[in-house]
């Protein structure tokens, strides 16, 4: 996919397959797929048009699973990942930062762009790069072109239903949504709608919402930007506000504290130190908010 097919054309990419959203159940694709069996064919069945309007009564409604009700009510601006949560690179970067970012955000497929977000490119999908650079990233030098692989551009107002049909007769993984105005406005996977269906899927990458922060070794942790304080200095049993350099009273979280030390929303990759010792690495951040940071304590501490 070229420079060309982001912005606006990807803006009118997404306006006609709004406008022709309504009969995407009758397409010769979208029935082929409705008759296949399994998980999938049910999915394709049921968003397939009756013969006859269906009954509207109470209890041909509770009759439905609620992932099916899902497929058919919620449309792609309820389940997209916001933009400012994307996790994307642009196409000049290189092949070791390339690596840290598979490895910090533990994504497979990382969409990149050219410039900014709104001039999407494509996708990198870890497997691809694995076999041509191996997952170290290797000695040859980074072919981003030839590995780049095409995205779905959606409209916000799509039914998730006619997304996942889409997204399995074109065989693609991912899509950005984008607004009237040719710009980014989400990101979703087919993952992304089967749990619309089916519940939430976890896998290795995945952690518990409830669990703030990880410990990866004595002494390191890997802690979201959102979690408390006074819970964090619980776990690792030291103050990190009793400081003059700290107004205990103006924060709340581990990203507060960080933001408060640097003075401005520190850069992915940058290490913010405290006065009492611990070291601050953002791992994750956007222009706007800190998301995930990576605290090493003094060795003293451990």
């Amino acid at each position: 996919m070229g420079d060309s097919d982001g912005g606006s054309g990807a803006a009118h990419g997404a306006r006609s397959q709004d406008e022709t959203t309504g009969d995407s159940g009758d397409s010769p694709a979208d029935a082929e797929h409705a008759e296949r069996s399994g998980f999938f064919g049910r999915i394709f069945e049921a968003l397939s048009p009756a013969e006859e309007p269906p009954a509207t009564g109470l209890n041909e409604m509770q009759s439905q699973p609620n992932g099916m009700l899902n497929l058919r009510r919620m449309r792609v601006e309820d389940v997209a990942i916001p933009t400012a949560d994307i996790v994307a690179v642009p196409d000049s970067i290189t092949r070791d930062e390339l690596v840290q970012v598979f490895r910090d955000s533990g994504m497979t497929r990382i969409p990149v762009y050219d410039g900014t977000l709104d001039t999407p490119r494509g996708f990198v999908h870890l497997k691809d790069f694995a076999l041509n650079h191996g997952f170290n990233g290797g000695e040859a030098e980074l072919d981003l072109d030839a590995m780049l692989r095409p995205l779905l551009f959606v409209p916000p107002s799509m039914p998730i239903g006619v997304l996942l049909a889409k997204m399995q007769t074109e065989r693609r993984h991912m899509a950005l949504v984008i607004d009237e105005y040719g710009g980014v406005d989400g990101l979703l996977t087919i993952e992304d709608l089967i749990e619309q269906v089916v519940g939430e899927i976890e896998d290795e990458h995945d952690t518990d919402e409830d669990q703030s922060w990880v410990k990866e070794k004595p002494g390191c942790y890997s802690a979201l930007a959102k979690t408390p304080l006074d819970e964090f200095e619980a776990e690792i049993g030291q103050s990190l506000t009793d400081h003059d350099e700290v107004d205990e009273e103006e924060i709340d979280t581990l990203g507060g504290l960080v933001f408060m030390l640097s003075g401005r929303v520190p850069a992915r990759g940058e290490v913010v130190l405290h006065p009492d010792g611990p070291e601050f690495e953002v791992i994750d951040a956007d222009p706007r908010r800190i998301k995930r940071l990576r605290v090493r304590l003094p060795q003293s501490e451990t």
